[in-house]
This record gives C-alpha cells, structure tokens and sequence, in this order.
C-alpha cells in the first residue's frame, strides 16, 4: 500500500489549519500515533499519513446527522 507522508507543516497547508494548532490541539485527541502519524526510527519528527486522516475526515462527516435547515419568520 501506498501512503504519502507529510510534515505538520505540509498537513498544515493542505488542512489549513495551522501548525500550532495541529501540534497542540490535534495530536493525540484526533489524530492518534500509529493511525494517523508515525515517528520514523523512533525519532522525534513527526510524519502524517495523509490518506489515514482524508478517511477519517470523510467519515467523520458523513456519520454527521446534524443538517443545517433554513428558518423562515414562520418557524419562529
């Protein structure tokens, strides 16, 4: 199988999320090591395994059953 690897930085741009906040925020709450993300050689570099995370994204949204529906005056 084949996978494309990505920096944080290159995950960065392709989610445009920003770094940090991938660093901070996402590692370990919602992308999780070994799934989402390896360390090659055991070494503190971080490599994102990008169709791992398209998947999820995708399936995250389309388990959604919130759906935006217009209100009208009379809804209200």
């Amino acid at each position: 199988m084949n996978n494309t690897y990505l920096t944080t930085e290159q995950l960065a741009e392709k989610i445009h999320y920003n770094t940090r906040t991938i660093r901070n925020e996402l590692i370990d709450s919602c992308l999780f090591e070994g799934t989402h993300y390896i360390r090659p050689f055991g070494r503190r570099k971080i490599l994102f395994i990008w169709e791992k995370i398209e998947k999820d994204m995708l399936s995250l949204m389309e388990d959604s059953i919130a759906m935006p529906f217009a209100h009208t005056m009379e809804d209200v």
